[in-house]
């Protein structure tokens, strides 16, 4: 990530307050366990975020924890790995959806666009979106820390937003190179020309300054008050607690 902006309390205040209800809370560790859920839930209850974002097999002990609050439980398919069956990513989906789960992150079988096939890639996405029938909201991991060039970050955000996708999503966080702002900026004007989309900024976000240099960009691209949770969302594990520090010392 570039360097991240030196704010003021009163301005780590302001992007504290506009970030925190565009907050996936997530956990997607390997080590994740039923204890981490539940407090995940109860985080996500005082906050007032977004969503929550977990493994599948989480979803209902979400949608218990959360006592009916408008906090939506997301999960993810062909997460991390990014794999090419298409009918397992449709099955695991579907299940997902059986199971309560609210909006689903998907991985691109971002193997086959460094090899071209951009028809696979298509493929996947507007399968998944058909089986999200319900107007459940289907956001697309593009693994941009692997898409090696600026236009092939377009190329798989316009393939994206074509296929169905509601929202464009930077990484899974489980690559060396997760958000940037060179490929947040390039899907941010993909979104704006295509007309319609949002963005996801997932991998690495820690600190209210590097929330602020998203939300700086989608002001900067999209127009002041674009971003909203329809629109744009940050997913994080850990950003939660400097957000809250940062809202709660300002005078």
């Amino acid at each position: 990530m570039t360097a991240s902006p030196t704010l003021s309390p009163q301005e780590e205040a302001g992007f504290a307050r506009r970030a925190i209800p565009l907050l996936d809370l997530t956990d997607l560790g390997d080590a994740c366990r039923a204890s981490a859920v539940d407090t995940l839930c109860r985080t996500a209850r005082e906050g007032g975020v977004a969503a929550v974002c977990v493994w599948p097999q989480f979803v209902g002990q979400c949608l218990r924890g959360l006592h009916g609050d408008p906090i939506a439980v997301a999960t993810v398919v062909n997460f991390p790995a990014g794999g090419e069956d298409i009918e397992r990513t449709v099955e695991d989906t579907v299940q997902a959806l059986r199971d309560g789960a609210q909006e689903i992150d998907l991985v691109i079988p971002y193997g086959a666009l460094l090899r071209g096939e951009t028809g696979l890639v298509r493929d996947m996405i507007q399968a998944v979106r058909e089986v999200c029938d319900q107007g459940q909201p289907l956001k697309v991991i593009l693994e941009t820390g692997l898409l090696a060039t600026s236009d092939l970050i377009a190329e798989a955000s316009r393939i994206a937003l074509r296929s169905g996708a509601d929202f464009i999503k930077t990484s899974t966080g489980k690559t060396a190179i997760s958000a940037t702002p060179a490929a947040a900026e390039v899907m941010l004007t993909a979104i704006r020309d295509h007309g319609s989309g949002g963005l996801k900024v997932s991998g690495g976000l820690k600190t209210v300054a590097d929330a602020a240099t998203y939300l700086d960009l989608a002001d900067r691209i999209m127009g002041p008050g674009w971003a909203n949770p329809k629109t744009m969302r940050l997913g994080a594990s850990s950003l939660y607690a400097d957000l809250v520090r940062a809202r709660d010392a300002a005078p």
